[in-house]
């Protein structure tokens, strides 16, 4: 039977804290809903970490050693940090996580861009904390920078560390870039290729840029990637069943999407990941246990953390 990897992205920075009661902020809270996600199906669980007394947010790795080694006693999911932070932070902050902390796998985006958030002002009038409407309304003029030397010093600066990518592409061109710093070295098979769908900047949310996308990843990686399909928004739910169905695995989570169907705020990451687990199934297919996802994506294994 196929194994279809659910990530579950569990807070991210995106979304703000006035925007759902339910986005994990907190240590406490991250902890809990990552421990929850992984109980209801999910193998890997994608971490950012959050200002507990504001919610922006954080690379302080301090932050990160609060939670992790919680979810590592709870449960055995793969633990994955971001390299992403968020697109107002420099790239040697957001890299120190993943750094110090080694993890079995660490996301990656492919390419500068556009990384507009400001749409979400004409949904969202009332916001608790200061920093929240200027991180949304500035970011129509914000570049969400990824050169070339930073993705290559992310990758050197990680590659004593055994951590494996989950390599983000926003736009076919991400796929082109993930192919190039395959043929430097850089990145090792086999991929963990995160195609992203919705952002407004990259590619849109229609199912001809999926199939686009797929048939990009296979021109490039052949049979030496594992593909997965992260919809924002309200893409979340059809585009992963999509990506399900042609043999894909999948992502949710708050970070991606605030809601669990038509204007109903999900009340947590583990209701999403018990969707797309009802769907899979429905689907004649299964959800992969961590061991599962480790062997698939070739991983160090939860002992050789740094957490």
């Amino acid at each position: 039977m196929k194994k279809v990897i659910i990530t579950c992205a569990v807070t991210g920075s995106i979304h703000t804290p006035s925007m759902s009661p339910h986005l994990p902020v907190t240590p406490d809270e991250i902890a809990r809903d990552a421990i929850a996600a992984a109980q209801a199906g999910a193998a890997i669980v994608h971490l950012h970490a959050r200002d507990p007394a504001d919610g922006r947010p954080s690379q302080d790795v301090a932050l990160f050693r609060e939670f992790l080694p919680r979810i590592k006693a709870a449960c055995d999911a793969v633990l994955n940090l971001t390299t992403g932070g968020a697109s107002t932070m420099s790239v040697e902050e957001r890299l120190q996580p993943a750094l110090q902390l080694r993890p079995e796998v660490a996301s990656l985006n492919m390419g500068s861009m556009n990384f507009g958030l400001y749409e979400m002002l004409g949904r969202f009038k009332e916001f608790r904390h200061d920093w929240e409407r200027p991180y949304l309304a500035d970011s129509d003029d914000r570049i969400f920078r990824n050169t070339f030397r930073d993705i290559a010093y992310i990758l050197e600066s990680c590659s004593a560390n055994g951590t494996r990518f989950e390599v983000e592409c926003y736009d076919v061109g991400h796929l082109y870039t993930a192919a190039h710093f395959l043929d430097r070295g850089l990145l090792r098979p086999p991929l963990l290729i995160q195609s992203v769908f919705g952002i407004r900047g990259g590619i849109g949310a229609h199912p001809e840029d999926l199939m686009h996308m797929r048939r990009t990843a296979d021109r490039l990686f052949g049979g030496d990637y594992a593909w997965s399909v992260l919809g924002a928004g309200r893409s979340q739910m059809p585009l992963a069943t999509i990506g399900a169905a042609m043999g894909g695995n999948v992502r949710v989570g708050l970070e991606d999407s605030l809601w669990d169907g038509p204007g109903r705020l999900a009340q947590g990451n583990a209701a999403q990941v018990a969707r797309i687990r009802a769907i899979i199934e429905a689907l004649s297919l299964e959800a992969a246990t961590p061991d599962e996802a480790r062997a698939i994506l070739q991983l160090k294994g939860k002992d050789a953390t740094g957490f």
